[in-house]
């Protein structure tokens, strides 16, 4: 009897530990699940009406939970975006972190001339084609700061170059990726 109760609560112990793994693995969702609610967020806030070039919305998905990130212009867009992905099957929190840029008639002249000297340069311009376009341009308080992709190492100094050339910016950030083909 004194060693049957050793091995009595050995068992136990891993009976009780595979629970737990098995409701641990319960809890998260499948690679296949994740890929599918990460593309349903994607496509669901490029499809949103306001989003546009002085806009940047980015997101994380850790298992059901959806992080939104980024700054947009208009504090509707920030709801827009929560309201579009927390209906998405299979999510369960979204935690909205968009900043909404404040309201500055100076900012919005810079966005103007911002959007000219980048999209209507000539190597540019093809970035210009297309609903979304993938060059962010961000100001806040006079601080630029582009977001988004380009083809080449080339075009995002480009792009840093014409957006500097801007006068009464303070200072431009340039994070634009390159695509690697």
């Amino acid at each position: 009897m004194k060693h049957r109760l050793p091995v009595l609560l050995a068992s136990l112990l891993v009976l009780v530990t595979l629970g737990a793994a098995q409701d641990a693995q319960r809890d998260q969702p499948s690679a296949k699940s994740q890929e599918r609610i990460t593309k349903e967020v994607r496509h669901e806030l490029l499809m949103l009406p306001y989003f546009g070039v002085f806009d940047n919305i980015a997101y994380k998905v850790e298992g059901y939970n959806i992080t939104l990130l980024g700054q947009v212009v208009r504090p509707t867009l920030k709801s827009d975006a929560e309201n579009a992905v927390k209906h998405i099957e299979g999510v369960e929190k979204v935690d909205n972190q968009i900043e909404v840029l404040p309201t500055s008639p100076m900012d919005d002249r810079l966005r103007q001339r911002l959007f000219l000297a980048i999209y209507q340069y000539p190597s540019l311009q093809k970035y210009a084609l297309g609903v979304q376009k993938p060059i962010r341009i961000i100001v806040k308080n006079g601080r630029v700061t582009l977001e988004g992709v380009v083809d080449s190492e080339g075009d995002k100094n480009l792009a840093g170059m014409r957006a500097n050339g801007v006068s009464g910016i303070f200072s431009v950030t340039n994070n634009l990726q390159v695509v690697k083909d």
